[in-house]
């Protein structure tokens, strides 16, 4: 008897690539709908990949491709620093895995960007950077927390987003900036502000540059970018998501999430990233058990619910800065919730508004953790080429490499010289810590859940929205709202960028207590389904890739 000289894997590969084949030269076969790479989805991608209409190699070849049309070239939008040199053969690993075994979970054979604080071990081929040429070359002793957990489910790392540099905690410098990245911009308007610090993954997403991002936030860099770029995202409460191997600001408010085209991917992702890890001591006080975010997806699931509206500061144009647009898409946001059975109770003001708005307690915070923090990080690298290794090595980095990291409009560093300024865990820290929880707990978010019996709170994302949530740790769950008018005021953001812009998006956040994800991300589900509002707008033409999956397979 006759004995096959081929393994079973290439066996595999080959039956695939006839019955490939096959299909397209066959006039009686119907080609199949392959998705559209802006809009798709992660399941539209797994419906796809298990039927065997293309694969994960393809998906990789798909949006390489996508990147190099608009990322320097064309519109020069700048999202991506990096892309994986070792993504194509995992690609094939996975593929072929997938038609042995079956799929991992339903992140298998995905392609996702990481913001580039997340770390990715160094013989993947890839840099841990913060955008910064100080970190270029260095050696991280293992993956992140966020990334292992990835991996496992059999996700693809496609490569580095871009970002506000060491997570927009470099000094007044504009959002997107970094200087490995230069000026990340948004892609519904030339130039327009991306938002950061996780610009380049909100950027990325918004045109389907990778299937899914991630994004880390200390207050409002998950959430501003998914606003800004018409994206759903989640901040998750701090604990839920490990930190370990991302480059930090705080234990104290650092949280990592996704960023995606719909709060359905969003819950795939965030199912596949959270939970404990042992090298992240915050995440051992999350609840023993992990839900299935997916099953927060319910259409009804505002009916009966009471949403609180904290309208003082929050909702003042001359406090936030915001255009007048954007209330009046927000009153039309609180008609639909309420025509989706919620109680709207408004007012429901924080005793603490004011005061928040005001305090400087944050700032004690997050410059003395990030000395203590960063310092640490450095500490830990196995090897960094720049020679620096600690804040103040940092610090004369950027001033002894003026062309790198201190070009014209970007020369600033003041966060980085006052966190150096520090001296450690002191009175005047503690004290700042506890006036933190005050402001956005007991006499701010957890007050007004209380008193008038609310399942969560409801703004627009701009403006301050955001730092009630951050100064506690607690969860924020942002979908598009609505764009600017064509006739609205274009402001400059920087020496590059402009905001607001006609056309560019803003969005909504549903915000709770901690560990309350499920429940926003249910209400956020019930928003969007019923809104719609990311389809009624397109990149501008320029900023919108043309390679799609069938280019690919043709070659």
């Amino acid at each position: 008897m006759a004995v096959s000289r081929w393994s079973p894997l290439a066996l595999v590969l080959l039956c695939t690539h006839f019955v490939r084949c096959f299909s397209i030269s066959n006039p009686f076969v119907r080609a199949p709908v392959l998705p559209d790479l802006y809009e798709a989805s992660v399941p539209e991608l797994q419906v796809g990949l298990d039927a065997g209409h293309f694969t994960s190699v393809d998906l990789i070849k798909a949006y390489f491709a996508r990147i190099e049309e608009v990322n320097i070239k064309g519109p020069g939008l700048r999202a991506v620093i990096e892309t994986n040199p070792s993504a194509l053969k995992e690609a094939a690993l996975l593929d072929i895995e997938r038609r042995l075994t079956g799929k991992r979970s339903e992140m298998h054979g995905i392609p996702i960007l990481l913001k580039d604080n997340i770390a990715t071990i160094a013989a993947e081929g890839m840099n841990t950077t913060a955008g910064s040429f100080s970190l270029l070359g260095s050696i991280v002793p293992q993956d992140a927390g966020v990334v292992k957990r990835l991996r496992r489910a059999g996700a693809i790392i496609l490569g580095k987003a871009n970002l506000s540099e060491f997570a927009h905690f470099r000094g007044n410098i504009a959002s997107g900036w970094s200087g490995r990245g230069g000026q990340a911009s948004n892609a519904y308007f030339p130039h327009a502000d991306p938002c950061g610090s996780s610009s380049g993954s909100g950027v990325a997403a918004s045109i389907g540059l990778a299937a899914v991002t991630l994004g880390s936030e200390t207050d409002g860099s998950i959430t501003c970018p998914t606003s800004n770029n018409n994206l759903a995202g989640i901040k998750p409460t701090v604990g839920l998501t490990s930190r370990a191997g991302v480059i930090p600001i705080s234990a104290h408010q650092d949280t990592v999430g996704p960023m995606t085209r719909s709060l359905t991917d969003a819950a795939i992702v965030l199912s596949v990233i959270a939970g404990k890890d042992p090298n992240d001591n915050f995440t051992l006080a999350q609840p023993a058990v992990v839900p299935d975010f997916t099953k927060a997806l319910n259409k009804n699931a505002l009916k009966g619910k009471r949403i609180g509206v904290p309208r003082r500061v929050f909702l003042d144009d001359n406090i936030t800065g915001n255009d007048p647009s954007i209330n009046i898409a927000f009153e039309q946001a609180l008609l639909t919730i309420k025509a989706l059975g919620a109680t709207v109770v408004d007012p429901a003001d924080l005793p603490s508004a004011e005061d928040i708005v005001a305090s400087n307690n944050e700032t004690i915070v997050l410059d003395t953790d990030f000395k203590v923090e960063l310092n640490a990080y450095y500490a830990a690298l196995l090897k960094n080429p720049s020679g620096v290794r600690s804040l103040a090595d940092l610090i004369k980095f950027d001033d002894d490499n003026p062309t790198l990291e201190e070009p014209a409009g970007f020369e600033d560093q003041s966060e980085l010289i006052r966190s150096e300024a520090t001296t450690g865990f002191d009175a005047t820290y503690f004290a700042a810590l506890a006036a933190d929880h005050d402001l956005g707990s007991t006499r701010g978010i957890d007050f007004v859940l209380e008193k008038f019996k609310l399942d969560a709170l409801v703004l627009p994302a701009s403006g301050f929205t955001t730092t009630p949530a951050a100064i506690v740790g607690y969860p924020i769950v942002t979908v598009p709202l609505g764009f600017f008018p064509a006739n609205v005021t274009i402001r400059s953001a920087g020496p590059e960028t402009v905001w607001p812009a006609p056309g560019a998006p803003f969005g909504l956040s549903f915000l709770g207590t901690a560990f309350t994800e499920f429940q926003l991300i249910g209400f956020g589900f019930a928003y969007e389904q019923k809104t719609q509002t990311r389809l009624q707008r397109l990149a501008f033409p320029a900023a919108i890739p043309k390679t799609q999956l069938a280019d690919v397979m043709q070659k």
